[in-house]
């Protein structure tokens, strides 16, 4: 299919011209720049015009790049957009997003997007085994937009500061994707087949004629203040313990090159960050929670580690926290960028002691060499050295390869990758050999439409633990095929896509007898033209419990050793996002070892005017085994509202019948310019007691982070 050039020439702008960034393209210059146009559609007709068409274009002076998009609509009173926090989920409204491959090398690439009410948000991307967003760092940017008769337009400014390039090369990776919301269609500027899109920076145009950019000095001080009350009861019957702290650090970051930059953190502190989501576990295992803190979100994507087979030699979250609680990070560096075609990150943290839990050294290093077109090897090492004599040093070793083309059989994505990693010493006494404390695995990767397909085989051996990493399970080996086909029905005016999936799980013990046998077969998925999605599943499960498993953890209800053979089904409903008002429902009935489990969980969401978001959800399970039977709740409510895309207001309830805890997290985030934020937080649990529920903890903190760019 003929199309027009994927090359968009960006202009430079005269030292004299003075752009007003208001949103509205008035300004000769735009008249002057090239602009990027003929989007197709990825969905619903692959390949076809947009029904809605879009023009970008890109100007640039020595500090700053900056895109002036006209998003040209029919029928701009339809045009959705209900969210204006930074970061929100956009799925609810129309949508403009693009990426920078500033290396042009066609593995990773910043990730930006905003909607007509203004919202930013940002991310960075890496391929790998399918592409990963990292959507929680935070760029230094800013985006103006303005709505008419025509549609609505925007005018976004990107300091050079914000990104890491090579200034030597004039040409970057770049592509733009929109979404019209009404009518669920996504067209994007180039790589628009389904096995594509925005995230496979192998699918972008080109962006040329960068020259004389350049980031300032490259130093960056972020220093923050902070001032926290707080009163805890350590026995329900005392009084409140009250304490008054006020503390001051920040980080400072310095470009060493416009691929690498450097950074320490003195008195990190995690304030202002979310609560997680409470879980109420009824597994054998433990469960992860994401990292939510900025420090060591920055840079993550360069430390990920074969994350589909989830070997988790680091773990972010075991530096720092202990069972969730924060360990006070006293000082830490990073070295995070690229040198020529290497990527590289360091880290090194020191915790000081807290409550009896000793301070503790933690280094983490990642080198990835990318070679061919889409390919890597890499490596990486953990240390963690604990004060005192109790442990030893402990130190993980990993590298991992990944081949990956986007040209097999002409047009289709092929990835395959292995890796292994092993630590020393062994925490369970002396190994008899590395397998013991390492694992190894493999995956292929088949990523496409309507055809997606992976398999993938895995050992975890007995002792492997590592110590900055997270294991839920070792002491198996374990082989993993699943197929899904997913059409479009081109000839319907209701049904969108169909999907069928077949999942299928052998796990062994490391002697090869079945452990874990599980088939998950979708024999029914819908997605609606409208958006509304239908998931009917089928579900069976073999165990081989070789414990005795304690469901609750309290000693009510012990599972015995022993052959346990379930079966079930599953339903999934989910209305479109861009409702105002609309929820998600699932509901499964399983068989559960000596009985059976049925799960609802149902999400409503209340969105009555732009800012204003509720979400209400609640979680059920009703437990019935020989041993006895139990019902679990968990409740949860978020609800925030946005002034602006600069100013909001969160507030988090959480309860759940198991822990008969009761939590609430209030946030107010000022964005006083992009870079410098107030916060102030506020967090109230409160413990059930009989018929009471008594005030366990409370805490509120101001914290200010202002940024200085030289």
């Amino acid at each position: 299919m003929a199309r027009q050039s994927d090359d968009l020439r960006a202009h430079p702008l005269s030292p004299d011209v003075q752009l007003e960034l208001d949103g509205r393209l008035d300004e000769n210059i735009w008249k002057q720049a090239g602009a990027a146009t003929a989007f197709r559609q990825q969905e619903p007709l692959e390949g076809q015009l947009a029904s809605e068409q879009t023009a970008v274009q890109v100007v640039f002076d020595e500090k700053n790049l900056y895109l002036g998009v006209r998003l040209f609509d029919s029928n701009p009173d339809q045009i959705k957009a209900f969210q204006r926090r930074r970061d929100a989920d956009l799925s609810t409204d129309d949508v403009f997003a693009f990426i920078l491959d500033t290396y042009n090398d066609q593995r990773s690439a910043f990730y930006f997007e905003i909607n007509p009410a203004g919202l930013m948000g940002d991310g960075i991307l890496r391929t790998g085994q399918g592409s990963t967003v990292n959507r929680d760092w935070n760029g230094i940017w800013r985006a103006w937009v303005s709505k008419d008769d025509q549609g609505w337009s925007a005018e976004i400014r990107i300091p050079f500061m914000t990104l890491n390039f090579d200034p030597a090369n004039e040409v970057w990776g770049i592509n733009f994707l929109r979404t019209v919301r009404r009518k669920n269609e996504t067209s994007l500027w180039t790589g628009y087949q389904r096995n594509q899109g925005i995230e496979r920076p192998q699918d972008a145009g080109k962006l040329t004629g960068l020259r004389g950019i350049n980031q300032g000095l490259g130093l960056e001080a972020i220093p923050y203040a902070i001032v926290s009350q707080s009163s805890a009861k350590e026995v329900p019957e005392l009084a409140s313990r009250q304490s008054f702290t006020y503390n001051a650090g920040g980080e400072l970051n310095y470009n060493i090159t416009p691929n690498l930059k450097a950074g320490i953190t003195v008195n990190t502190d995690f304030a202002e960050t979310e609560v997680d989501n409470r879980q109420v576990n009824l597994t054998r295992f433990p469960l992860v929670f994401p990292e939510r803190r900025d420090f060591f979100l920055q840079g993550s994507n360069v430390f990920q580690f074969a994350p589909s087979s989830n070997p988790n030699p680091y773990f972010s979250r075991r530096i720092g926290l202990e069972g969730g609680n924060p360990i006070p990070i006293k000082h830490g560096a990073r070295l995070i960028g690229r040198i020529k075609e290497t990527d590289v990150g360091f880290l090194q943290v020191r915790t000081g002691s807290d409550d009896g839990i000793p301070g503790e050294h933690f280094t983490v290093g990642r080198v990835l060499q990318n070679f061919s077109s889409e390919s890597t090897v890499g490596v990486i090492y953990t240390r963690r050295e604990t004060d005192g004599d109790s442990l030893p040093v402990r130190e993980t070793f990993g590298a991992d390869l990944n081949l990956s083309t986007s040209r097999f059989l002409k047009d289709k994505n092929l990835q395959f990758q292995a890796f292994f990693v092993g630590h020393t010493p062994s925490l369970f006494g002396e190994s008899s050999s590395l397998m013991d404390r390492s694992v190894r695995g493999f995956r292929v990767n088949f990523p496409n439409q309507p055809w997606d397909a992976h398999v993938s085989y895995r050992e975890f051996g007995v002792q492997y633990a590592p110590a900055v990493g997270f294991v839920p399970r070792n002491g198996f080996r374990r082989l993993q095929p699943t197929f899904t086909f997913n059409p479009l029905i081109d000839q319907s005016n209701t049904i969108r896509e169909l999907s069928w999936e077949y999942d299928f799980e052998y796990l062994m013990f490391m002697d090869w007898r079945p452990a874990t046998i599980n088939h998950n077969i979708r024999f029914l998925g819908i997605r609606m033209e409208s958006g509304d999605i239908l998931y009917l599943n089928l579900h069976q499960n073999y165990e081989n419990l070789n414990f005795i498993f304690d469901v609750l953890r309290d000693g009510r209800f012990l599972i015995q050793e022993g052959i346990y053979k379930n079966y079930g089904y599953s339903i999934e409903i989910q209305t479109a996002p861009f409702r105002k008002i609309g929820g998600n429902l699932t509901f499964e009935n399983m068989g559960f070892w000596t009985g059976r489990q049925a799960n609802l969980e149902l999400d409503l969401f209340l969105r009555p005017f732009a800012g204003l978001n509720l979400t209400g959800s609640y979680l059920y399970s009703q437990v019935r085994l020989q041993e006895g039977s139990f019902d679990t709740h968990l409740f949860r409510l978020i609800s925030s509202y946005d002034f602006s895309p600069w100013v909001s207001l969160n507030f988090n309830i959480q309860y759940d019948n198991v822990t008969n805890r009761l939590g609430t997290n209030s946030r107010f985030i000022w964005v006083i310019d992009p870079g410098n934020t107030l916060f102030i937080v506020h967090n109230h649990n409160w413990q059930k007691l009989g018929d009471r529920f008594d005030v366990s903890e409370t805490q509120s903190t101001v914290k200010l982070a202002y940024t200085f760019r030289f």
